[in-house]
């Protein structure tokens, strides 16, 4: 178990790349593209006509013809302002970032899988290495991505909700089951079977993640973890229990990813959670490999990624390459492997 002298200088790594990261990606242009909560027809909206590029014949990698003006990188926009997604039960999150693929750039866009995805604490919801890598894997498969809603899980930087509603935080958990879900279904073009809605996330987001994907798999088709926790506040429990749970020793393990594993055993057909870490990262390699452990005994097809020569941060961009990679197929977007 890392120290608490450990700990801080892993945030301070943490917080120093992610915020060089969004940095360049400002600079870039990458961040704060134009984007409308009303598309107009045959853009991302529910309302836009059927796709006619797409089909739903068969998987779409199958049926999907991609036109000539195909955009050769998605966008990526903040969800500020009039755009922001509302949280109805208390929660404060930052702002949101929205990734749409080259696919749902076009006219007749196709409907797409959605992924929710949470970065690590301390840090934000910096969109940066999910579009960096989502483009990556669109130019290896026609433009083709899901659309991706980059959200934050903590209300502020170093803050730790652990992934349930409470009287200190508010509510995270419905904010990311309920008002994130209602959101996209009004204002993007997604495939509506839960078997093409992803949970996901880094670090800390991965653990709730886990969480979520255990807890709902109504709501929740996959999940994918990059070197993330197996409960709630693996490196700090104490803290959670006290600052999240109120001492509450039983509310903390009934909140645990493997107690919504035992809860939801049997619902878990067709499932699949993706795990990843960095063979330098002991700690969280350990973590994944429980998590994998929990999500296969409750049902799920599970896979665990070992990132070469990476640390806890070095893991996530090879990570999203790897866990989505091997996502894409099962969620039509590329033939099966193999």
């Amino acid at each position: 178990m890392p120290t608490s002298r450990t700990r801080a200088g892993r945030r301070a790594v943490v917080l120093a790349v992610l915020l060089a990261a969004a940095a360049l990606a400002v600079l870039l242009g990458v961040v704060g593209r134009p984007w409308s909560p009303s598309p107009p027809p045959h853009a991302t909206g529910v309302g836009a006509p059927p796709p006619a590029t797409g089909g739903t014949a068969g998987p779409l990698f199958a049926t999907w013809r991609p036109p000539a003006d195909l955009p050769e990188k998605g966008s990526v926009t903040s969800l500020t302002g009039a755009e922001r997604i509302p949280s109805s039960a208390g929660f404060a999150p930052r702002d949101a970032s929205l990734y749409l693929p080259p696919a749902a750039l076009v006219p007749d866009a196709p409907e797409l899988p959605l992924v929710v995805f949470m970065m690590g604490q301390p840090g934000d919801p910096d969109p940066s290495f999910v579009a960096a890598a989502m483009d990556r894997l669109a130019a290896e498969h026609h433009g083709l991505a899901p659309i991706v809603i980059v959200a934050d899980q903590l209300g502020s930087e170093d803050a730790n909700p652990a992934c349930v509603d409470s009287a200190a935080y508010g509510g995270v958990a419905t904010y990311f089951t309920k008002d994130i879900p209602d959101w996209a279904r009004s204002h993007l073009r997604l495939q509506p079977s839960p078997a093409a809605w992803t949970i996901a996330g880094f670090s800390n987001g991965g653990g709730c993640a886990l969480d979520w994907g255990l807890e709902d798999p109504g709501l929740w088709g996959s999940i994918v973890s990059i070197a993330g926790e197996s409960y709630q506040g693996t490196e700090f429990p104490d803290e959670v229990l006290q600052q999240v749970f109120d001492g509450d020793e039983s509310a903390y393990e009934a909140a645990k990813p493997a107690a919504e594993a035992v809860q939801n055993s049997g619902r878990f057909g067709g499932h699949v959670a993706l795990f990843a870490a960095g063979d330098e990262d002991a700690f969280f390699t350990a973590q994944v490999q429980l998590s994998a452990q929990i999500a296969e005994a409750a049902g799920f097809e599970t896979q665990v990624f070992t990132v070469p020569g990476e640390d806890h941060v070095g893991s996530l961009p090879q990570g999203l390459l790897m866990t989505f990679g091997a996502l894409f197929p099962h969620l039509g977007l590329a033939p099966p492997a193999g």
